[in-house]
């Protein structure tokens, strides 16, 4: 049986009620107005008169407008709720949804804090709603063959991600104040736990600012990361580097027993064996010929797969709401990817290792005093521990219970 409410009818296509309509919320639009998965059945904004113009230019005139995630659903018969607000209307967005029956597929950040991701965890546990984050960059089918070659490399000592853009947003990002760490690292932070199989421990981070940087806050940081099961994992990024920049994905490179294995973030990631590696499944390596220790081994399935970024996502929402499967993006499984975010940005203001788990009690306390939602403030008070929340919800198979250290 689903720990979430699934759909009844898996032959008819998910009606849903897209809120937010601007930025990011476009391509949102564009997507759902076109899969054969999902009806568009309505979208919600505070400014309406954006919203009917950007579904006039997409071709999606006659999809309902509203100001009211409440109104506009009963109306339309909305049966899920696709979430691309700003990250501080996460929270009041998928709260109001899931105590109108509504599951959501939010985009990323759950939340802007930690105890605001466990304040979700417990909504979604009260309402039996499932609440899936959309970490979009899980979804690269070239991320996946990388995967698939690290799981042949035996015992992982070392997992890095360089990242190196010189973007000029404008606005708000410029003058955030630790830009890189909050807008950005979530993706390779999560990226990590996806290729490693592992959750984080402690973090020490440093940031910075380059004298010519355009940012007002932080643009470059270092962090070392050390996973539960013994894995450093180190972050180098800038959003000011120009010259030789690294993909969106950044640089990754992984160490293991068996060899190592390499991806730019783009194209087919390549791998490297020892003499004596064991060989007997392949792992996807590009056949046995290729496959020989100490040569150079490419992916054959690297191109194949499922719809990648956003695309991959709502597939793997639609999914999860029609089988009951959990998805690697339910709340439970992603809060330790935003504790990751909050913990690297403690490191950098104190100069201090920090534990998650010392992060994930202070959310805790944090969200127990706040709590304004009787039946979610019940949740969180029977948690022992967040540790043992996130344990007991771990739909992702990604264990927890070693973080505690």
């Amino acid at each position: 049986m689903s720990r979430f409410a699934t759909l009844p009818d898996s032959s008819t296509p998910v009606r849903v009620v897209q809120v937010g309509a601007g930025g990011m919320g476009r391509a949102w639009l564009r997507l759902l107005g076109g899969s054969a998965d999902v009806e568009l059945a309505g979208v919600v904004d505070l400014n309406p008169q954006a919203a009917r113009d950007a579904l006039t230019e997409l071709g999606l005139g006659s999809v309902p407008v509203g100001t009211s995630l409440t109104e506009l659903a009963g109306t339309v018969g909305a049966q899920a709720v696709v979430n691309v607000t700003v990250p501080a209307a996460h929270h009041p967005v998928n709260v109001e949804a899931h105590f109108l029956g509504l599951p959501v597929l939010c985009e990323k950040p759950a939340a802007p804090t930690v105890a605001e991701a466990l304040s979700l965890a417990a909504v979604a546990e009260a309402t039996g709603q499932l609440l899936m984050i959309s970490q979009s960059r899980r979804y690269f089918r070239t991320l996946a063959a990388f995967q698939r070659q690290a799981d042949r490399l035996g015992e992982i000592g070392v997992l890095t991600c360089d990242f190196f853009k010189a973007p000029h947003f404008g606005g708000f990002r410029e003058e955030m104040e630790h830009v890189l760490l909050v807008d950005m690292a979530i993706h390779a932070f999560d990226a990590a736990r996806y290729l490693l199989g592992q959750n984080p421990v402690s973090v020490y981070c440093e940031e910075f600012n380059p004298g010519w940087s355009w940012y007002a806050g932080h643009a470059a940081a270092t962090a070392v990361f050390e996973m539960d099961g013994g894995t450093r994992f180190v972050y180098t990024g800038s959003w000011c580097a120009d010259g030789l920049e690294t993909s969106w994905n950044g640089s990754w490179r992984i160490n293991g027993a068996n060899g190592t294995a390499v991806w730019d973030g783009v194209l087919a990631p390549v791998a490297e064996l020892v003499a004596g590696a064991d060989l007997e499944d392949d792992g996807g390596l590009a056949g046995s010929a290729s496959s020989v220790p100490g040569s150079v081994v490419g992916d054959a399935d690297a191109s194949a797969g499922g719809p990648e970024e956003i695309a991959g996502a709502l597939a793997e929402f639609v999914r999860s709401l029609r089988t009951g499967e959990v998805p690697s993006g339910e709340i439970h499984a992603n809060v330790l990817s935003l504790a990751m975010v909050e913990a690297a940005v403690e490191s950098s203001q104190t100069g201090q290792k920090v534990l998650i788990r010392d992060v994930l009690d202070d959310a805790h306390r944090h969200a127990l005093a706040v709590e304004s939602v009787p039946a979610a403030r019940e949740v969180v008070a029977s948690w022992a521990s967040p540790l043992e929340a996130l344990e007991r919800a771990d739909y992702s198979g990604e264990s927890v219970s070693t973080v505690q250290g």
